[in-house]
C-alpha cells in the first residue's frame, strides 16, 4: 500500500489519500481548521489528541497552537468538559473507578488538574454501589468454582476496572456472605 494511502491510525482519523490532500487548502492554518473540524465532528476529542493530528499532517507546531487556542476560546475543545463526560459514560457504561478513568483520560493527554477535577465529582457512595453491581452480575458465572477461585475471580474483575484491593475485597466477601458461602477461616483481609 503506498503511503499517500495509508490511514492515521486508531483515534488519528480519516486517512491521508491523495483525493484528500488535494481537497484541503494549501494554507497551514486553514489546513489545521479543516482537519480540526473533521475530526470532531464525529467524536469529541481532547486538545491533546487534535495537537498530534495535526503534528502526524505535518502542520507548523505555531500555526498548530494558534488554530487551537482559537477553537478552545470558541468552546471548540473543553478538555474539562470531555473529561468529565467521559467519566460519566465509562463509569455508568463500563463501570471503572476513579483510578482506571484517570488513566484513560492520562492517554488522552489530559492535565493532571482536569483529571482530579473530573474523576473527584465521582461519589464514592456511587463507585462503591457499582462495584456491588459488577460483582453481582458476576457472581453467578462463578457458581461451582472453589471458594478461593471465585474470590480471585471476582476481586480480580474489580481490579481491572480500577477498583482498590480493599473495596474489591469488602465487596466480594459481602456478596459471597450474602450468598451463603462459608467464608470462617478467612482473615477480615482476606
Amino acid at each position: 500500500m503506498s503511503s499517500e494511502r495509508r490511514s492515521e491510525g486508531p483515534g488519528g482519523g480519516s486517512g491521508s489519500s491523495r483525493a484528500e490532500r488535494e481537497s484541503l487548502p494549501r494554507d497551514p492554518a486553514e489546513r489545521a481548521r479543516a482537519i480540526c473540524l473533521r475530526l470532531l465532528t464525529g467524536t469529541p476529542r481532547t486538545r491533546h489528541q487534535l495537537a498530534d493530528a495535526l503534528r502526524r499532517r505535518e502542520i507548523p507546531d505555531e500555526v498548530a497552537e494558534e488554530v487551537l487556542a482559537r477553537f478552545e476560546d470558541v468552546g471548540l475543545i473543553d478538555d474539562a468538559a470531555f473529561a468529565g463526560a467521559w467519566v460519566e459514560s465509562r463509569h455508568h457504561g463500563r463501570g471503572l473507578a476513579r483510578r482506571a478513568l484517570a488513566r484513560e483520560l492520562r492517554t488522552k493527554g489530559v492535565d493532571a488538574a482536569v483529571i482530579d477535577s473530573a474523576v473527584g465529582r465521582l461519589d464514592p457512595e456511587r463507585e462503591e454501589e457499582t462495584a456491588r453491581e459488577l460483582v453481582a452480575r458476576k457472581l453467578r458465572s462463578t457458581r461451582g468454582l472453589d471458594r478461593d477461585r471465585r474470590i480471585r475471580r471476582l476481586a480480580g474483575m474489580l481490579a481491572r476496572k480500577g477498583y482498590g484491593e480493599g473495596l474489591a475485597l469488602r465487596v466480594v466477601r459481602q456478596a459471597l456472605e450474602e450468598e451463603g458461602e462459608e467464608l470462617e477461616g478467612l482473615g477480615e483481609d482476606f
